[in-house]
């Protein structure tokens, strides 16, 4: 059996969730409110009972002020003597080396950025891997598209109240608005290549 990937950051999200919103001299409901995610999942979230998918955690960085990034550590890039990114017109990006992209640790799942920030683009690319068992998140919508292709394990995604078992080379492309979810209830770390807009960070 695949261990599951070691999750190194996740425990500080909760905590600044509630430290930024407590900053804002937001409650539970005001930030449920303006997230559309619901009072008690935000509440599981910030005592670390429940882990937060990155979308979800947009909504909640948008909603709060601030970028996805805030709520993490900086993140590990790839050793120092390796090629990241060769600088090139602000309209385009090209990213080199396996271990060249940034990592960001989010309860069960893994976000390894596959590109660069780069002036009017729009998709944020990336793979995931999603260590199997955690709490099940419940479906929302937020603005934006979302593109899914399973690399390896399976996939349980949720679609508007229908769930679709996804095999490895299976995909699934949505309008984000509408709601979902996706959770790994294997015993094997799942890796999909997700794509999604607008970026997160």
């Amino acid at each position: 059996m695949t261990e599951p990937l070691e999750d190194t950051s996740a425990v500080q999200v909760g905590p600044r969730i509630r430290e930024f919103r407590q900053q804002r001299g937001l409650t539970l409901r005001s930030l449920a409110a303006r997230s559309g995610l619901s009072i008690g999942f935000l509440s599981q979230v910030e005592r670390g009972i429940s882990s937060i998918g990155l979308t979800a955690l947009g909504s909640v960085a948008t909603a709060l002020g601030h970028s996805v990034a805030d709520f993490f550590d900086a993140p590990a890039a790839g050793p120092a003597d390796d090629p990241v990114v060769v600088p090139l017109p602000r309209h385009f990006t090209l990213t080199r080396g396996e271990n060249a992209a940034v990592q960001y640790v989010s309860g069960q799942q893994t976000y390894r950025m596959l590109s660069d920030r780069g002036a009017g683009l729009v998709l944020e690319p990336m793979v995931v891997h999603i260590a199997p068992g955690g709490r099940r998140e419940a479906a929302y919508g937020h603005a934006g598209e979302e593109f899914a292709y399973v690399i390896s394990g399976e996939l349980l995604y949720e679609v508007d109240g229908v769930e679709h078992r996804l095999h490895p080379g299976d995909s699934v492309h949505l309008r984000s608005s509408v709601p979902h979810s996706m959770y790994n209830d294997t015993e094997e770390v799942t890796t999909v290549v997700s794509v999604v807009t607008p970026r997160l960070f």
